[in-house]
């Protein structure tokens, strides 16, 4: 009996070493817009949302980029591949000192790097053609040309540096003097619109905001704009600024999966607000692997950006609805919004785990209060008439109206 006890007994630490780890439940923030208005904010809000989740263990967090991922262009890849092939090309012969040839090749090259743009992410070989270029064409003769190409190369990138070893002389210097002139002073500004609304919008790489969007007081030049939305194929193109107002107006195309996804919102809507939900909701949450959902129902009440936000947390395969709460807010003027939709999230994350209001540790004592907190309690003369508290003024709670 023995021996089997302690085979068993050295067994038991292997099994156990060996078992799965415990899996996290798949959760996902599902946004339903529900005009036009909350569209714009959607992909916002929902990124807000996925920071506060992402304060929770046990969960693995899915985003619309995980869910939906950006699909790539077709036609600007195949651009980037012939960009690429004309800028090794041109490449050799600006180095062999060609500058006839490396020129004429570096036209096309840059023409193949503007139809890419949906492609490109950074500025890249892109800003290395245009810096060729511009100093082929002063090489040659062309001054005035080589500046105008000097300012499309400030603007895409003012960080930029020439190669001593590779540039002539003569143009590092002349860069140096277009940087310093008056052209490079000027500026100009970019509307940039989607259809839908609420796409991310990068410039030369960095990202900027969303559409709807206005790109401020820009170097004029030229400027790789992108706008990408996740489920949908992107956007790009490389826009001349100048003192007048440019506009880049972006129709986005959906992936296959998304329609079919974008086209069961409504009824995900209507089951979101029941306790229980539907068919929609189990079928969301098997074609998206999702073990839970917060299902966010956004609506704009005014044009001021005013939204009305129903958010609810599910189960999503049984329908079971764990918690739910219905906020308002008045848009983002002063940056707040980010802090009202996590604090929303929070509460019906508690709410879930059967608890109260998640509470921080803060030592600040105006931590969490929005400096309306006490008008509920002071009488109209304004003194405070907090229950239970004792001081030593004669004069505490009088208004000096008692004897009238």
């Amino acid at each position: 009996m023995k021996p089997l006890v302690f085979a068993i007994a050295t067994l038991l630490p292997t099994l156990a070493f060996a078992s799965p780890p415990p899996t996290s439940r798949r959760i996902a923030v599902l946004l339903v817009p529900m005009d036009k208005g909350a569209e714009a904010w959607s992909v916002r809000v929902e990124s807000y949302m996925n920071e506060a989740l992402k304060e929770y263990s046990g969960l693995s967090v899915k985003t619309s980029d995980d869910l939906f991922p950006v699909p790539a262009d077709e036609d600007a890849e195949a651009s980037l591949k012939r960009a690429e092939t004309g800028f090794t090309e041109s490449k050799a012969a600006f180095d062999k000192r060609d500058y006839e040839d490396a020129e004429r090749k570096l036209r096309a090259t840059i023409k193949e790097f503007t139809k890419a743009a949906a492609a490109l992410k950074v500025c890249g070989h892109l800003c290395d053609a245009v810096a060729m270029y511009a100093a082929s064409l002063q090489a040659r003769g062309d001054v005035e040309e080589a500046k105008i190409a000097t300012i499309d190369l400030l603007s895409l990138n003012p960080t930029f540096e020439l190669d001593r070893k590779k540039y002539p002389a003569d143009y590092i210097a002349l860069r140096a003097q277009v940087a310093t002139s008056r052209n490079a002073a000027l500026r100009g500004t970019v509307q940039v619109k989607s259809k839908p609304a609420g796409a991310r919008i990068y410039l030369d790489g960095d990202e900027k905001g969303h559409t709807p969007g206005t790109l401020q007081t820009l170097p004029i030049g030229k400027h790789l704009v992108r706008v990408a939305r996740p489920g949908f194929k992107p956007y790009g193109t490389v826009v001349e600024v100048t003192p007048e107002e440019a506009e880049v107006s972006a129709d986005l195309i959906p992936t296959a999966s998304y329609k079919a996804y974008d086209g069961v919102l409504d009824k995900l809507a209507v089951e979101a607000k029941s306790d229980k939900g539907g068919s929609t909701m189990a079928s969301i949450g098997k074609s998206l692997n999702l073990d839970r959902g917060v299902i966010v129902v956004l609506k704009e009440v005014n044009d001021s950006g005013g939204l009305e936000m129903s958010t609810a947390l599910f189960e999503l395969q049984s329908g079971k609805r764990l918690a739910a709460k219905r906020s308002n807010f008045q848009g983002d003027e002063y940056g707040q919004l980010k802090g009202e939709v996590g604090r929303a999230l929070n509460l019906v994350m508690t709410q879930a785990e059967g608890g109260g209001e998640k509470k921080s540790s803060s030592s600040d004592p105006l931590d969490g209060r929005h400096g309306m907190d006490d008008w509920n309690e002071t009488d109209r003369g304004g003194a405070r008439t907090t229950k239970g508290s004792k001081s030593g003024d004669p004069l505490k709670g009088k208004t000096g109206m008692e004897d009238w």
